[in-house]
């Protein structure tokens, strides 16, 4: 497995992401909720983004030994 490409610590359980960057925003996907589970993280299916829940068990883990969350809901 390899690392995410982006990962972002967050303090809440449900997050966004339209895939903008601070470089091309233009350049983004659809807007979309994620729920982060009881496994402390969530991956945006469109972007790969990496969401994790700080004080979770994922904070802090090595990311490219955990097993991807592609669409958000665990599959």
């Amino acid at each position: 497995m390899i690392a995410p490409p982006e990962l972002i610590r967050t303090s809440t359980p449900r997050v966004a992401c339209d895939g903008a960057g601070e470089i091309a925003p233009a350049l983004g996907h659809p807007r979309v909720w994620l729920q982060i589970n009881e496994t402390g993280y969530v991956d945006c299916g469109y972007c790969d983004r990496r969401f994790v829940l700080i004080g979770g068990p994922a904070d802090g883990a090595d990311h490219s030994q955990l097993p991807d969350h592609g669409d958000g809901a665990g599959r």
